[in-house]
């Protein structure tokens, strides 16, 4: 981590943590003790591998955005704890219908509880998210709070609509590359540019410079998951923690696979044939470099990286959250995990 992130996440993780906890000890009482143990675990407080919560990526970026832009971290808190608890509640119901029994190395809540108490929980973080954002009109103006609130509420909808589409893929044969730029336009990048968008709101910025912040996160979103695209299938497992057969395997739309079916070609022709096995994934994503998917890709990636970095630039941040801003931006662009 570079300097100024690392000097400035050691004040700003432990406040982003602090109200979390706060947040969701609203559901701790004597009848609900599961249900918030059930929250905790998912966040990384409590159970065996406890500290497996995530980065708190998020809420990172919104108290950030609101340095940068010369604004007062501390005002953005709710928002930040909002977007943190949105994202939580996604991953929760994504595992579910992803039958995934694993989340950050170890068992998913719907593993361990079952998936009706699992959707409870996920309904639960969900509410409380939405408690969290009406929180601003304690630390900003109520006209401030209110346009955070719409442009979460707004987030949320595309969210849940990204995750449709992404599940309505699996089935479908007739997919392009369009296809995918909506998907994770709404799972993915939606909530990225929400939290750089809310940030410079909090700040007081124009509309202008809050467009062009949230222009940075969407961009940032897009880069993020098309890089998570290539690494799914060409990434060094020892790094990525996962198989880079598990994409291929599982028939994922992918941007690569995508790219590679347009081409109806040889990978388009034994993807139909299905029942891909591990043996075959090494041949798999020969075919999908000889194709161009890998170099797609990788462009793709490079536009998206380079239009995040610019549009950032524009918004000329400040200072030290300025500067901790763009480290953080580069550490998520040039991951190799």
């Amino acid at each position: 981590m570079e300097k100024e992130l690392k000097k400035l996440s050691g004040s700003l993780l432990p406040s982003i943590e602090h109200e979390i906890r706060t947040v969701v000890a609203r559901v701790q009482t004597p009848e609900t003790e599961e249900l918030h143990y059930m929250l905790a675990y998912h966040l990384g407080w409590v159970g065996e591998g406890a500290g497996a919560g995530g980065k708190r990526i998020r809420p990172l970026l919104v108290l950030l955005t609101t340095g940068a832009a010369g604004g007062q971290w501390e005002h953005a808190l709710p928002a930040a704890v909002a977007v943190e608890l949105l994202h939580n509640f996604s991953l929760i119901h994504d595992d579910i219908e992803d039958h995934s029994p694993l989340r950050r190395g170890r068992p998913t809540l719907w593993k361990q509880w079952g998936i009706p108490q699992a959707i409870n929980s996920g309904d639960t973080m969900f509410t409380l998210a939405n408690t969290a954002i009406l929180e601003l009109e304690k630390s900003a103006d109520s006209s401030i709070a209110l346009l955070a609130a719409k442009a979460f509420q707004e987030t949320t909808l595309a969210l849940t609509v990204g995750q449709y589409l992404d599940i309505a893929f699996e089935s479908r044969s007739d997919l392009t590359t369009d296809d995918y730029w909506n998907m994770i336009g709404g799972k993915t990048a939606s909530l990225i540019g929400t939290c750089t968008r809310i940030g410079a709101l909090v700040a007081g910025c124009n509309e202008t410079a809050q467009n062009t912040y949230q222009e940075f996160g969407v961009s940032l979103g897009l880069a993020f998951q098309i890089q998570d695209d290539w690494l799914g299938i060409w990434g060094d497992s020892n790094l990525t923690g996962k198989s880079a057969e598990s994409d291929l395997i599982s028939g994922k739309k992918t941007l690569p696979v995508l790219y590679g079916l347009s081409k109806k070609d040889e990978f388009a022709r034994r993807w139909a044939a299905g029942d891909i096995q591990p043996l075959d994934v090494p041949e798999l994503a020969q075919l999908l470099d000889s194709e161009g998917a890998k170099a797609y890709t990788q462009e793709r990636v490079n536009y998206y990286t380079n239009r995040a970095i610019s549009r950032l630039h524009q918004t000329n941040p400040h200072g030290d959250y300025g500067q901790a801003l763009i480290e953080l931006t580069e550490l998520l662009l040039n991951r190799k995990s």
